[in-house]
Formats: C-alpha cells, sequence, structure tokens
C-alpha cells in the first residue's frame, strides 16, 4: 500500500511539471473563453468533483473517534490555524523590503493559511506509527488575503458555499448508502483528485503563458524555495520542541502526529480555493507557485525524516515501558 501511495505521489509530481510545460506549449486551450471553458469546467464542475470525491472517501466515523484525542487536536488546529499563518504575516513584512516577486511573497502567505493536507501528512505519520490529526479549514484564505481578490466576498463566500461544502455534505449522504460497497472495492479517490487537480494547474498556467505582461525572474524563485524549506524545517523543530516538553501531556505518538499535521499543507484543497478567491486575477499562477513548491518538499523533507523520527519515538516509547513500576 505505502509503494502504491508513493508511487501515485511521484507521478503527481511529473503531471504537475507536465500540466505546467503543456501550458507553456499551448496555452490557449485552457485560457478563459477556450476551448476547455475553465471559467465553467474548472471553476465549477473540477473544484466540486474534487470536494464531492472527498465527502465520498471521508471516514467521518474514524474522524468522531478521533476526537478522544482533544488536547492534541487543539494544538494542531492553534498552530495551523493561529501560529503558523500570522507567523508568516510578520515574516512578510520584513521580506516585503527585499526585490523578491510580490506576488510569490502573497503565494507565500496562502501557504500558511493552509490547512493540512489528508494524504501526505496521515500517510507519514501511519509510517512512523503516531495518531492522526487533520484540520481542515479553507476560510482562513479570507481573513489575509480576501482584499487581494477581484472578486467581491459575498459572491466567493457563495462559490465557496457551492463548490466546497455542498459537494462533501452530498459526498458524505451518499457514502452512508453506499459504504459497504466503497469499502469492498476501495476506487482510486487519490488518483481521481490528482487528476483533476491536474487539470485547474493546467488551466491556471494558460491564463499565465497568454499574458505577455508577466515575467517571473528565476532570482525571486530560488529564494521562494530556499525559504520554503527553511520554513519546514524551522516549524519542524518548533513543534518537536513544543511536543516534547516536561509539561507538555504529548506521548511520543502525539508529538509525530504533530509535527507532521501541523506543518504540511494541503495542495488539493490549496488550489481550488485560490481558484475561487483569486478568480479572473492575472498573477493567480505566481499566486500559486508557492503551494506548488511547498508539495514536493514537503514530501521529500517527510520521507527523508521518517527514519529519524520513527527510531526517536520507539527508543522514547521502550523508555517509558522501563520506567514503568512493576504490578
Amino acid at each position: 500500500m505505502r509503494l502504491l501511495e508513493r508511487m501515485r505521489k511521484d507521478w503527481f509530481m511529473i503531471g504537475i511539471v507536465l500540466a505546467i510545460a503543456g501550458a507553456k506549449l499551448e496555452p490557449s486551450i485552457g485560457v478563459n473563453g477556450g476551448p476547455l471553458k475553465p471559467e465553467i469546467t474548472v471553476s465549477y464542475i473540477a473544484v466540486a468533483t474534487i470536494f464531492f470525491n472527498s465527502g465520498l472517501s471521508l471516514k467521518t466515523e474514524e474522524l468522531t473517534s478521533a476526537l478522544v484525542h482533544l488536547k492534541l487536536h487543539l494544538f494542531i488546529q492553534i498552530f495551523t490555524l493561529a501560529f503558523f499563518p500570522a507567523t508568516i504575516w510578520l515574516f512578510l513584512q520584513l521580506l516585503s523590503i527585499t526585490p523578491i516577486n510580490e506576488w510569490l511573497l502573497k503565494g507565500l502567505q496562502t501557504v500558511g493559511c493552509m490547512p493540512p493536507p489528508v494524504s501526505s501528512a496521515v500517510i507519514l505519520t501511519k509510517a512512523v506509527g503516531g495518531n492522526e490529526g487533520i484540520v481542515i479549514t479553507p476560510l482562513l484564505l479570507l481573513l489575509f488575503l480576501g482584499s487581494s481578490s477581484s472578486v467581491p466576498f459575498t459572491s466567493i463566500f457563495s462559490q465557496l458555499f457551492m463548490t466546497v461544502v455542498v459537494p462533501l455534505i452530498i459526498g458524505q449522504i451518499v457514502r452512508r448508502y453506499i459504504k459497504d460497497w466503497l469499502e469492498r472495492k476501495k476506487p482510486p479517490f487519490g488518483a481521481i483528485s490528482s487528476s483533476v487537480l491536474l487539470m485547474i494547474i493546467y488551466t491556471t498556467f494558460c491564463d499565465t503563458f497568454s499574458n505577455p505582461n508577466i515575467d517571473l525572474d528565476k532570482f525571486s524563485l530560488v529564494l521562494i524555495l530556499v525559504i520554503i524549506f527553511s520554513i519546514q524545517l524551522s516549524f519542524m523543530l518548533l513543534t518537536f520542541v513544543f511536543s516534547t516538553r516536561n509539561n507538555s501531556g504529548f506521548t511520543p505518538a502525539d508529538t509525530v502526529a504533530i509535527i507532521f499535521c501541523s506543518t504540511h499543507k494541503s495542495l488539493t484543497l490549496g488550489i481550488p480555493m485560490l481558484k475561487i478567491v483569486f478568480a479572473g486575477h492575472e498573477h493567480l499562477s505566481l499566486i500559486s507557485v508557492p503551494l506548488l513548491i511547498y508539495h514536493p518538499a514537503q514530501i521529500l523533507l517527510g520521507s527523508v525524516l521518517v527514519p529519524t523520527i520513527k527510531s526517536w519515538m520507539v527508543s522514547r516509547q521502550k523508555g517509558v515501558k522501563l520506567t514503568r513500576p512493576t504490578v
């Protein structure tokens, strides 16, 4: 199962490159008003498909049982929804005086607003043997970047409701009636969402490459790459320090969940959300770049760190068992 998931992730990252390359070669196909009609097929149908698919695959019964770990989830929510975006915002105040492309910096803020993904954070947590913690808050983007959108707030909210909330609820309702069939057949939910997501990425960059006024300098791109890796490593270290204090009350397995779920960000949710919030914005693709970089970077760093974190967790758990008095 882990091998198949790893192959799917490799395929998806290659797909991102091919989607961007395809948009560069022939942008006229995916631009607004083009043959694909992305203003309809992407903005509504593709986004709704992703969240209907999420509703079908979301195991509510498992999420309900996970509420027992209230302190763990509270920590992840506070770190993900408050500390992470607020820290990025403060950091960007310093970076705003640098020559880094301003739209890439706005993209960094959107990364801070994203929740952790169901895919990579949970899979890496399971690979080590820790607990799961998932937080989703799509409207956080409006708090930090709503004023940057060219679409009125009421329009954004209504489209969010119709293309995110409603399909998710319908997916959950349908799942209730076909749950046994889904458990038997195990449809490729991940592959379906990834394919639709590649279409969204393709059309986003078609708009960019068809606009001659947009230019991305390599200096800004390299700096953003370095900044993203630095942010991830710093926040992973920070969550480790916070969750391993003597009075924290977290187990080693909880610490693993905190490290991955508090610092990983969702591309599957992020790209459709950006498509809605920044609909029609000429710099949408530049705003999307940091999230497109953050996604493979978090998988790479997570994969490299899994053996080390697993070794640490096993040694800590053995230490706890040895210190317990025998009855």
